[in-house]
């Protein structure tokens, strides 16, 4: 498991002849991020929704990928193995596009014949994920021939070649995930009853609580968070990652309902994501528009209350180097 970040550098210490120059200039360093998920037959067998790569910083940004390993195209019933591209929130600006050309990657580890798809992106406020790739179908993938899959590992990986402002870097990650009777721990449910929902500040925390050894909370912009107004934003928050070392993450199956208290149809979404002391918060901005929270056929907010509950469970680990 493991990250790598270099440097292009001059060779020093040793004398480069050449004509016309008294040093050899270094080779282009490649800005390359490798995402390595050992497990990947667990990661098939949970629900359906993405899983999140760390994030990482490339051309002075902070990206992430973001992987479903069982995608469909429209009209196809096969399943196919997509990613896309996001640019970290924090590094967005309103007044900026950030102009990139990359290649998705997954891995040929037997061959040498990694599968490709060329990319070209505006990232900005309105859209900071890549429209989605379907890579490669599932059953290919999974062929022991195809090289792609080694003893249920398999290597994905972005390649920029082109961004705004480049600073050249080479960074990967690798993540772990766990079978699903062996999980670093089991899911747990936390609720979060709400009396007024309407006395609740433009950003709200619930009370902390405690699942698999660390300490959570629920955010809530009862307004929307950023340019969301006509939306209600929800994310869990880690509160305290002292015991994680700089380099590593936890994975964390993630999901996030807003309880229907008249008929049980909840609204309710689901995602795998990393915890890192880099990244402690993930959820939706628009989790639901408030038109449809508000309504009271609906169930979500009968006259003040409303109950948002939370389910965690630690399902893999990652690392960087």
């Amino acid at each position: 498991m493991g990250a790598s970040l270099s440097r292009g550098r001059l060779n020093e210490g040793r004398s480069q002849k050449s004509k016309g120059a008294g040093i050899v200039p270094p080779s282009p360093a490649q800005t390359t991020f490798k995402w390595r998920i050992n497990g990947f037959s667990s990661l098939l067998d949970k629900d359906e929704g993405l899983t999140y790569s760390r994030v990482f910083e490339i051309t002075g940004l902070n990206w992430y990928l973001k992987l479903n390993p069982r995608d469909r195209k429209s009209g196809d019933k096969n399943e196919y193995v997509s990613l896309k591209l996001e640019l970290a929130r924090a590094c967005v600006r309103s007044s900026t596009v950030v102009e990139a050309s990359f290649k998705f990657l997954i891995y040929d580890q037997a061959y040498g014949k990694h599968q490709e798809h060329l990319v070209r992106h505006n990232f900005q406020t309105a859209s900071t994920s890549s429209g989605t790739s379907c890579m490669i179908p599932l059953t290919t993938l999974n062929k022991h021939s195809s090289g792609f899959l080694m003893g249920d590992s398999c290597v994905f990986g972005v390649e920029f070649i082109k961004v705004a402002t480049t600073k050249a870097n080479d960074t990967s990650e690798t993540l772990f995930v766990q079978k699903a009777n062996n999980t670093f721990s089991d899911p747990e449910v936390y609720t979060w009853n709400i009396e007024d929902f309407f006395a609740l500040k433009s950003m709200d925390n619930s009370p902390e609580f405690e699942i698999g050894g660390h300490k959570w909370s629920i955010i809530i912009y009862p307004s929307g968070a950023a340019n969301n107004g006509n939306y209600l934003s929800l994310y869990l928050e880690a509160k305290m990652l002292d015991t994680l070392h700089q380099n590593s993450a936890n994975l964390v199956e993630l999901s996030i309902c807003v309880k229907d208290q008249e008929t049980g149809k909840h609204r309710k979404l689901t995602g795998r994501c990393q915890f890192s002391k880099k990244s402690t918060k993930w959820g939706w901005d628009k989790f639901i528009s408030l038109e449809n929270f508000k309504d009271s056929s609906n169930g979500y907010l009968v006259k003040t209350k409303c109950c948002i509950e939370v389910e965690v469970a630690i399902v893999g680990s990652s690392k960087m180097e």
